[in-house]
């Protein structure tokens, strides 16, 4: 009987043993990949959004703010790890010069609570970005980019506006 309870007890104390190892490689693992998920899907969102009429006319790259969500949304969609929840918050988006910033919180598998309330268990990724490119003094260095003094390039302050 003695030699029984102690292999049972030798039993139940590798399972928790596998459990916790399991849980803590998920929660150390997860905030890796939610960063390079993150900063992949920021960046291809910024390319695809980038108005190229306008920086054909104005010599400026500019971004469109719906459509950088609308593709990051989607990506970011496409890849997620379906086990875990996300909340994704777009703290700021510039549309000249493109800059983004995006904050995305994921619950993990120690995360108990059924009302999803912050526990000890959270990730959360915070990513800056801003659209690189290669400029020469004041010019850019693109073909067809120039004309920056058209009305079509003016930026107007909404402040003045009723």
């Amino acid at each position: 009987m003695n030699k029984g309870m102690l292999t049972v007890g030798i039993i139940l104390l590798s399972l928790i043993a596998l459990l916790l190892i399991n849980v803590l490689t998920n929660f150390s693992t997860g905030s890796e990949l939610d960063y390079y998920l993150v900063k992949e899907t920021a960046d291809a969102a910024m390319e695809d959004s980038i108005d190229w009429a306008y920086a054909g006319r104005c010599g400026l790259y500019r971004i469109d703010k719906e459509k950088f969500v609308e593709n990051f949304v989607y990506r970011f969609a496409n890849n997620v790890d379906n086990t875990r929840d996300y909340n994704i918050k777009f703290y700021d988006i510039n549309e000249v010069p493109p800059k983004v910033s995006i904050k995305v919180d994921s619950l993990t598998t120690l995360a108990f609570n059924s009302d999803k309330a912050k526990s000890a268990a959270d990730i959360t990724t915070s990513y800056d970005a801003i659209l690189e490119t290669k400029y020469y003094g004041n010019a850019v260095v693109e073909e067809g980019l120039n004309d920056t003094k058209s009305d079509f390039c003016t930026t107007y302050d909404m402040k003045g506006f009723k």
